[in-house]
């Protein structure tokens, strides 16, 4: 029942997320690129303002995996860093915090070229 709990709230803070999304591309002229990079600054804010963490524990994967997420994980890895390399922590935090879901990225984007075979058009 645990499991069932846990993917419901991953569910549900995930559906908010796309539905927030889906209203600005409806009801706004914003861009989808841009509506992008508010996902991922918003992430960097709220986790700056100490209200993701508590989120992203409570929600798991409903809260890590969407771009708010990203936006998190990459300011929570440069504040880390900082605190324990100092200032040279601002260029290599981010990097080493984002390096495992951009790997992840591009072995599925090649996984899936090798199998759909695409070609330009």
């Amino acid at each position: 029942m645990e499991t069932v709990f846990g993917l419901l709230k991953a569910f549900c803070v995930g559906g908010a997320f796309c539905l927030v999304g889906q209203i600005l591309l409806d009801r706004t002229k914003l861009t989808p690129a841009r509506i992008l990079v508010g996902f991922v600054v918003a992430g960097v804010l709220l986790g700056a303002l100490g209200i993701y963490e508590p989120l992203a524990a409570w929600a798991g994967s409903g809260a890590k995996v969407p771009l708010t997420g990203f936006g998190f994980a990459l300011a929570k890895g440069t504040r880390e860093a900082v605190m324990r390399d100092g200032l040279s922590g601002v260029l290599t935090g981010a990097l080493t915090a984002g390096a495992g879901g951009v790997t992840a990225a591009v072995l599925c984007g090649l996984i899936a070229s090798l199998i759909a075979k695409p070609h330009e058009k």
